[in-house]
């Protein structure tokens, strides 16, 4: 039985530019890095604990090895304490962000890596 998600890969063209997208502008953690006979990847984290983590493979290398593969970025959706205050973060990074908006879910925004794929983030306190 399945009883936790552990990753989501997230295929991305230039690895060393998503990790620092990812730590730098994010606050994502490097939880580990591998890199066997060339084949590398890296697994990022909101924290060093946290229950499910990303892994950036390079994404024309993956699709060489796996052409039937779907690279396509996932629809993500994180939980954050303080919207406001990461959206303003984000916002201060001149990362591009979407409107903040009231849904009866909560408040909710989206944002773009550094190559264009849009995630969610929304209010869980």
């Amino acid at each position: 039985m399945i009883n936790i998600l552990g990753q989501v890969m997230l295929y991305v063209n230039n690895q060393d530019e998503a990790v620092k997208f990812w730590t730098e502008k994010v606050g994502f953690n490097v939880v580990s890095e591998h890199n066997n006979e060339g084949f590398r990847w890296i697994e990022i984290a909101p924290t060093n604990d946290a229950q499910t983590s990303i892994v950036l493979h390079n994404k024309e290398l993956i699709a060489k090895m796996q052409p039937e593969l779907n690279l396509s970025t996932p629809s993500l959706m994180f939980f954050a304490k303080d919207l406001d205050g990461l959206y303003k973060g984000l916002t201060d990074k001149q990362i591009n962000v979407g409107e903040l908006v009231t849904m009866p879910s909560g408040k909710v925004f989206n944002f773009a890596d550094n190559e264009g794929n849009y995630f969610a983030v929304m209010e869980k306190k």
